[in-house]
């Protein structure tokens, strides 16, 4: 009697969930993938749902962590209008639809006064970073998805701690899912030697919900006048110390001038989410800096704070208007219907787009979504090449050798719904050309993808792999 009883009561609920799915109006993709998993998964599907799928408004959830830069321009020690970008040069008229869109949709103004240094790898990355942390003299502001305890870990530990007793104002988020394994006594360490150290949105039982908004970005501020960001998080492995992935293929850039401002804003509005503390956005913590060589840079950030998606929307207005070239390199390939159809139109129109993307996966069901995808693409004129010297985990597109982006956003429904991402986009040719270099040498390591060899793989691969793109608006 109480086994047909709770059979009848899991059955409304799980009808119940379902017409909850239905009547959210969310993409009709996710919703299709919810129903599925709810179908053949009803139990395992059920719970799941109940913890991660709902989407709970979460505009309202992260409601005072919206930021409205106008309100802060006055702080900048800025010498022209960031809001007017129709005194920018030399900015084509393409391009400056893409500055429009920040602009006005995001509150993202254009920044002229920079200069950007291209870093490839973890030494690279690594050193430089480190080295300007040990230079520090004010405070230092970091975020990461990930934080190892590990030899990285622990030398970038010994340079904060260092900071913070000499008296330098250290702050410090990590991502309360990315950074989980984190051991106490790591953190206690750098507490105690007065780092201040939080885990943006920890994942608590029971609120398990909170685990599909995630703090991805990677940034280091430093005084105010140095900023870092990229694809890079802090651990052995983008060192290339990971048996299993061996060399770690990254990129990071390291950025002066006004755009470190705006990495600055986003920062302590992060803050400011993380821990309730307003920490009052200070001349010192925007201060004047040396820099008269014009270099165009506008810092994008997204994340389910926003109504709408502003990476998503980057990426999709540089592919569109792309007239000659579209590289993109990104470690997961799961795009949503926009970024397909970009894509795959761009191509058509006799666009050279080219996608490197990771021959040894990290996530193997991710990993197996993105190779869904393959087909469609390669038929339409794209070219996919498979990294083979090691794991590809860079997020850049570089278009028609002009613009460029450099982020931690990657080319996935989860970047682009989810999580809280940041990409600094440059309109500078030297740049482009740097990256492109990068690109062309990748290629060298890598295979390009046949499309008989994909039409004609094994049927279980083709199997696993149209189980994973069902389940790819959830990844």
């Amino acid at each position: 009697m109480l086994t047909h009883l709770f059979t009848i009561l899991f059955t409304l609920s799980v009808i119940f969930i379902a017409s909850i799915i239905v009547l959210e109006n969310r993409n009709p993709s996710r919703t299709v993938a919810w129903l599925v998993i709810l179908t053949i998964f009803p139990i395992i599907g059920f719970v799941f749902y109940i913890f991660v799928g709902r989407n709970i408004r979460k505009r309202r959830r992260y409601k005072d962590k919206t930021i409205n830069l106008n309100e802060l321009h006055q702080l900048f020690n800025i010498p022209y209008d960031v809001t007017d970008y129709q005194t920018l040069q030399p900015i084509s008229s393409k391009q400056e639809r893409l500055v429009h869109l920040l602009l006005h949709n995001a509150s993202l103004p254009m920044t002229q006064l920079n200069q950007v240094e291209i870093l490839t790898n973890g030494e690279a990355t690594f050193e430089k970073m480190f080295e300007e942390l040990r230079r520090a003299e004010h405070h230092i502001h970091f975020i990461t998805f990930i934080l190892r305890n590990d030899q990285v870990g622990n030398e970038l530990k010994k340079i904060l701690i260092e900071k913070a007793k000499q008296g330098i104002k250290v702050r410090m988020i990590i991502d309360g899912l990315g950074s989980r394994q984190l051991s106490r006594s790591y953190k206690q360490e750098l507490k105690e030697a007065g780092v201040e150290l939080v885990s943006f949105s920890p994942i608590l039982f029971p609120y398990l919900r909170k685990i599909n908004y995630r703090n991805h970005r990677k940034i280091t501020i430093i005084d105010g006048e140095v900023g870092f960001l990229g694809g890079l998080n802090v651990g052995d492995e983008y060192l290339g110390l990971n048996e299993k992935f061996g060399f770690w293929r990254d990129t990071h850039m390291m950025v002066k001038g006004d755009a470190v401002y705006f990495l600055q804003l986003i920062f302590l509005h992060d803050w400011r989410f993380s821990t309730d503390q307003i920490v009052r956005p200070e001349p010192c913590y925007f201060p004047k800096h040396e820099i008269k060589q014009p270099l165009h840079v506008q810092i994008a950030a997204s994340g389910p704070d926003s109504d709408w998606e502003y990476i998503l929307k980057v990426y999709f207005s540089l592919i569109t208007q792309a007239k000659k070239t579209v590289y993109i390199t990104t470690p997961y390939l799961i795009p949503d219907d926009s970024i397909a159809m970009a894509l795959k139109t761009a191509a058509l129109s006799g666009v050279d787009v080219r996608i490197l993307v990771p021959g040894i996966p990290d996530h193997v069901v991710v990993h197996w979504a993105s190779r869904s995808y393959y087909r469609e693409l390669i038929e339409a004129g794209v070219k996919i090449y498979s990294y083979l010297k090691g794991f590809i985990h860079a997020k850049i597109i570089i278009v028609d050798g002009q613009v460029v982006t450099i982020g931690t956003a990657n080319f996935d429904i989860r970047s682009f719904h989810h999580n809280f991402e940041v990409s600094g986009v440059i309109y500078d040719p030297k740049v482009a050309d740097r990256l492109s270099q990068d690109f062309f040498e990748d290629l060298s390591y890598s295979e390009q993808l046949d499309l008989d060899q994909i039409v004609n793989r094994p049927i279980g691969e083709k199997a696993r792999e149209s189980i994973a793109r069902l389940m790819s608006p959830l990844l």
